[in-house]
């Protein structure tokens, strides 16, 4: 498939190469926003050593951008509903494209870490206005399809080439000059983007801005608490305050979208069993994939004793194969149910992940480690298109926005949230920075791992074949 044949049916005049134009910075943009998020991984044993974090304090290199990204979302959602998504668009990519460079400059630990929390928002913008503008520019059913198998796919293939890009920049250069890329890409997409972007029309409506601080707040509150649970401990008043707090807001959330005129988060998008058990899945799923991520990378390089560069080459096998999948998925979905391909992906992840999570000091890295990945990236390549396309099934034009942010918030909440547990979990149940203790730990995370990923497939396997959504 190629984007020539991507054309929105929206009664204008675009010419096929304005189309194709739009398609292709939307896709470009989110690529990078993706593969952002994955590309710090690879250089987190050099980042720890220059920054002087502690484990924990590692930790917040990531959470920092996923709890403002996943936090954000549904605000940001909102946003370009109200403000116009070609706008928010925009000041999306201006905001992360800045902290980047933030980020890639940063001379201590505290600096580098609120940059990221920066670059979390600008995401948080860019990523439901990418899906949004999406869904409002290819109202054709099949066009549609096409395009949201595309950008789906780019979700799946930039967070596993993050890991090699991270590697061979953080051994070659600098772990700083994966952020430092990210200037004039998003430069390049700022100017495209003002040139051949079309603004949407406005919703009538006002921000609500209870909603989006206590979901902010009640998941970092929360987060955290998790976070800080593996050093202080659950009986901890740290941990138990900041656990309290964050489940108070996020009721207190619930709470008020039920009541709000105009939610950023509309309780009846729950209402379909599809879409909630997609959000679910997504959840589950991602928090899987960080914590195989996160794992991994260190354990390629305390154990195996790699440099950067190999470690970020090690992912080419998981790379590679979710690549040729993810291609071919949408001719895939024409003749398959999307339930039953989204149910293969996930049931394949979890045989890739409970086979990597049986590695050990003296395993080999082709039978421990990359016959696993093949398994791990044939199954992410599988799982992206259909999730997304259940997580915005049957959402009316009104609603576009939140649905797409909705999508993206389970896919950044399942992100931190669920490394946030996996790390807790893994450094609790094992202290100690040498090799043992690096192999106990991914052990013990990859395998709590593989539980979500079963979970995730399950869920598919009860809800998601009633609805027999197929891409044709």
């Amino acid at each position: 498939m190629t984007t020539d044949t991507l054309q929105p049916a929206t009664g204008t005049n675009r010419t096929v190469v304005h189309t194709t134009a739009i398609l292709v910075i939307i896709l470009i943009s989110y690529f990078m926003l993706i593969l952002d998020n994955s590309i710090v991984f690879t250089g987190l044993p050099t980042i720890q050593r220059e920054m002087h974090f502690t484990q924990t304090q590692l930790t917040w290199v990531q959470d920092a951008y996923t709890l403002t990204f996943g936090g954000a979302l549904l605000l940001g959602a909102r946003a370009g509903d109200i403000v116009g998504r070609r706008r928010m668009f925009i000041i999306g990519l201006v905001v992360f494209t800045v902290a980047s460079g933030l980020v890639g400059a940063s001379p201590t630990g505290w600096w580098m870490i609120a940059a990221r929390a920066a670059q979390g928002i600008g995401s948080a913008i860019l990523a439901p206005t990418s899906l949004s503008l999406i869904t409002s520019t290819f109202t054709d059913r099949d066009e549609r399809s096409r395009a949201v198998a595309l950008y789906s796919a780019v979700a799946g293939i930039g967070a596993s080439l993050g890991m090699v890009v991270g590697g061979v920049t953080a051994d070659l250069v600098s772990w700083r000059a994966g952020f430092f890329l990210n200037l004039p890409i998003g430069a390049v997409m700022i100017v495209l983007g003002v040139r051949y972007l079309v603004e949407t029309r406005r919703a009538p409506g006002r921000f609500d801005v209870v909603g989006a601080l206590t979901a902010t707040i009640g998941v970092g509150a929360l987060i955290f608490g998790v976070i800080e649970s593996s050093t202080r401990g659950w009986a901890s008043p740290v941990t138990l305050t900041a656990v309290i707090v964050g489940l108070v807001l996020l009721a207190l959330l619930v709470v008020n979208e039920w009541r709000a005129e105009q939610p950023i988060m509309p309780l009846r998008l729950f209402r379909s069993p599809i879409r909630s058990s997609a959000y679910a899945i997504r959840f589950l799923y991602l928090g899987a994939m960080m914590g195989f991520f996160f794992f991994t990378t260190q354990f390629l390089q305390e154990v195996f004793g790699w440099t950067p560069l190999q470690a970020g080459l090690g992912f080419l096998p998981m790379s590679v194969v979710n690549f040729a999948v993810a291609v071919s998925v949408p001719r895939l979905l024409r003749r398959v149910p999307a339930a039953w391909v989204l149910v293969a992906g996930a049931v394949l992840t979890a045989i890739g992940m409970w086979w990597l999570a049986q590695v050990h000091v003296d395993s080999s890295f082709t039978t421990g480690v990359a016959l696993p990945m093949v398994l791990i990236g044939g199954g992410q390549g599988l799982v992206f298109a259909p999730l997304t396309s259940f997580g915005i099934h049957g959402a009316t034009a009104s609603d576009a926005g939140a649905a797409s942010g909705l999508v993206n918030t389970a896919h950044q909440l399942g992100s931190s949230l669920g490394l946030a547990v996996l790390v807790a979990v893994a450094t609790t149940a094992t202290a100690g920075s040498d090799a043992a203790a690096v192999v106990a730990r991914t052990d013990t995370a990859l395998t709590i791992a593989t539980v979500f990923l079963v979970a995730s497939a399950v869920i598919a396997v009860v809800v998601l074949p009633r609805a027999d959504v197929r891409e044709r």
